[in-house]
């Protein structure tokens, strides 16, 4: 298919050429930019309704501000694709969540005008805040811009980082990316002018000649024309709540209107106001693509597509996926006990929730970008008898991690952690595998801890947890499809603490917790070619540990191999915590721990991933052989 023409674009190698184009062909060139984030992301998939919400403020922020000097944060990075383009990124856009291309969110190491890397949502004001300060303790006199989302602005961290930066008055611009219209009014002629008008130089120091007269008033008086000043700024813009909170509020402004975009920034450029500054711009995610534009989810995240259907790119028929098994199992717990009830954090259709929402509308709860309060609340309902699940990735349950401990483990109260996303997840990359959920939940004590090794193990581990009524419990579960496995019509209740042997051997054994085991089932056959024969075991549980079959591997095998889809000090030290104290390493047994290494994993195919990662099928064999001086064909396995 023929690229869109883009004379404007190809003229344009980084930001500073913006600066010398006209408003005219500033409109010109967005056109030109959503055509090309369009005709990129159908070739590499990913972020493209949240982009195309950002071209005109993108083209703005970049030809009004002096960047990278000046400083430009992306919260999330979800819709920095446009951003990418104008800033020396261009000729590598289309390898963008490809292996050894260009992240799909801004990241440091990647260009000078990313300064702060963003996966996780609601850190924009946070870090521009901090670069505020910084800029202030050094005599700087660089601007800071960051960008956040309404959805993001759910986070209780944003609003932490805005009452600090009301408090603090350093000069901070934060522009409200508002593309639901949730908090918006109506955006006309009225609103542009008013916006202009109260960003600009003459009603700033009008404001603040005012201010310093009202300040000789006696103190009621001065306390009263300052809440005039506010509120009725307020009735015009809606602005009160920001104000309250220490921002100069402007706005709400048409994002897609350059002719109100780039006065109106130009006025903040400008001005000498002290203090944070908020922008309200109003956005239509989508925008310019019909087929993003009609479609529920406005192609928040997209397969390659078809550029003049909006057809995406489907994968052949497979099993069912690990989420979607998730959510039909929890539903059908859910039939058989009304106490069930599931949470999540912004991410309904990510978790498969909105499955279960659909079946039960007022037992399942979105409550927005903020994973700490999901816990909580969950652990609210936990005391009055309910059972929550909480629907979490394991890389946004680390947001959660106090109230885990303070508000679940430390009460024994009974939450359900459903953590997707375990283990390495392809295009997202290091910023959303679930690497560390086995270190940092193994530490707690009285929590029953599983992970799923497939799809049935899956449904199972779910029933389990639902049984689970006296403490906390935890599962994962990785992102992807299952193995194709006959599904039951309900899981079953397993014993808590048990694994499983599949696989009955001789000299060496393979004990797997999680989705790896298919790996060292195809590991064991490959072992047997060679002389020698393996135990491969599930182990189900990290705690409470199946000691009694970890003892049995030991004392019966030459080799001990654990493998799991986490970081070190996961499962493997769990096990080898347990064989030390019972004294089952002081006799010649060789134990191998195989987990994530201790670096982060670049995005790619999972295939390749775990490839990098030394987690499959070929490095468990050159594990085995080289724990036994025998010399493998493969390379060996990373540490």
């Amino acid at each position: 298919m023929t690229r869109p023409a883009t004379p404007l674009l190809d003229r344009v190698s980084v930001p500073a050429d913006l600066r010398n184009l006209s408003a005219d062909q500033l409109k010109r060139l967005a056109e030109e930019l959503r055509a090309e984030t369009i005709d990129a992301v159908s070739v590499t998939g990913g972020h493209l309704g949240a982009s195309l919400g950002v071209v005109e403020l993108t083209v703005a922020i970049h030809a009004v501000f002096e960047t990278p000097r000046d400083r430009l944060i992306w919260d999330v990075g979800h819709q920095a694709y446009p951003h990418k383009i104008l800033t020396g990124r261009r000729d590598r856009i289309r390898t963008l969540r490809q292996g050894g291309g260009l992240s799909g969110f801004t990241r440091r190491s990647e260009s000078e005008y990313d300064p702060f890397g963003a996966a996780h949502s609601s850190t924009s004001i946070s870090a521009g805040l901090g670069m505020a300060v910084a800029r202030d303790l050094k005599g700087d006199d660089r601007n800071v811009i960051a960008v956040i989302g309404d959805g993001a602005m759910s986070a209780g961290m944003a609003y932490e980082a805005m009452n600090n930066a009301g408090a603090s008055k350093a000069n901070l611009i934060v522009v409200l990316n508002d593309n639901d219209m949730s908090i918006a009014p109506p955006v006309g002629a009225m609103s542009a002018y008013l916006s202009r008008l109260i960003s600009s130089r003459p009603f700033l120091s009008l404001r603040e000649l005012m201010a310093r007269v009202a300040r000789r008033f006696p103190a009621p008086l001065e306390r009263a024309a300052r809440r005039a000043d506010e509120y009725a700024r307020g009735l015009l813009t809606g602005g009160t709540l920001f104000e309250e909170l220490g921002f100069y509020y402007v706005g709400p402004v048409d994002g897609h209107s350059l002719d109100h975009l780039l006065p109106v920034l130009r006025n903040l450029r400008d001005t000498d106001h002290t203090g944070p500054i908020l922008l309200h711009v109003v956005t239509q995610k989508g925008k310019g693509y019909a087929p993003a534009e009609a479609s529920a989810d406005k192609y928040h995240g997209v397969q390659k597509f078809n550029v003049i259907t909006g057809e995406q790119a489907k994968a052949p028929p497979g099993p069912p996926s690990f989420t979607k098994v998730f959510a039909n199992a929890l539903i059908a717990e859910a039939e058989a006990d009304e106490r069930i009830v599931a949470i999540n954090a912004a991410m309904p259709s990510g978790t498969g929730l909105d499955l279960f929402g659909k079946r039960f509308p007022k037992r399942c709860f979105d409550v927005g970008i903020a994973e700490q309060h999901a816990v909580t609340f969950a652990a609210g309902m936990a005391t009055e008898g309910m059972k929550p699940f909480c629907a979490i990735y394991s890389t946004f349950l680390q947001r959660g991690y106090d109230q885990v401990v303070h508000d679940v483990v430390l009460q024994s109260l009974p939450v359900r952690l459903a953590m997707d996303r375990a283990g390495l997840v392809g295009a997202d990359g290091a910023t959303h595998a679930g690497a560390f959920d086995i270190a940092y939940l193994g530490c707690l004590p009285n929590i029953v801890l599983m992970a799923a090794a497939d799809e049935v193990e899956l449904m199972h581990m779910v029933a389990t947890a639902t049984a689970i009524d006296d403490r906390p419990s935890a599962f994962r579960y990785p992102r992807g499809e299952g193995f194709g496995l006959d599904l039951p019509a309900r899981g079953s209740v397993l014993e808590i603490g048990k694994g499983r042997i599949l696989r009955e051997g001789g000299s060496i054994a393979i004990l797997s917790y999680g989705a790896r085991l298919q790996e060292c089932l195809k590991a064991a056959e490959e072992l047997a070619t060679h002389g020698l024969s393996c135990t491969v075991a599930d182990a189900r549980f990290a705690k409470p540990l199946d000691t009694a079959l970890v003892e049995r591997l030991a004392r019966e095998h030459e080799v001990l191999i654990t493998i799991e889809e986490g970081s070190m000090l996961g499962f493997g030290a769990i096990v080898m915590q347990h064989l030390a104290l019972r004294g089952l390493l002081d006799s010649g047994l060789k134990i191998r721990p195989m987990c994530l290494p201790d670096r982060l994993i670049e995005h790619d195919s999972p295939r390749k991933q775990y490839d990098d990662a030394g987690l499959n099928a070929p490095h468990i064999v050159a594990t085995a052989l080289a724990a036994l001086g025998h010399q493998a064909s493969q390379r060996p396995a990373r540490a």
